[in-house]
């Protein structure tokens, strides 16, 4: 008995179906590119977890802001949307 009820001949059936159907050179590069792609993801994985500085830069605000400055674009955008009107 093979996998969950599957024998060896049907899945050599299913799989001579497979290279009949797309080709064992579109076997081969897809074969590659899924290939690639589990490396790529397994480095950066790796990357995630060496660099614990932009998990910190989360905590810092990106700018400080007074009421002045509000204060002052909010009366620069109000006169720019009358200008454009």
């Amino acid at each position: 008995m093979g996998l969950g009820g599957i024998s060896l001949w049907q899945l050599l059936i299913v799989l001579l179906i497979v290279i009949v159907i797309f080709g064992t050179k579109r076997l081969g590069s897809l074969g590659s590119d899924l290939g690639g792609a589990v490396k790529g993801f397994r480095k950066a994985m790796d990357n995630s977890d060496e660099s614990d500085e932009p998990a910190a830069q989360i905590d810092k605000p990106d700018a400080e802001f007074s009421a002045d400055a509000a204060d002052e674009s909010a009366s620069k955008a109000s006169s720019d949307a009358k200008q454009n009107s």
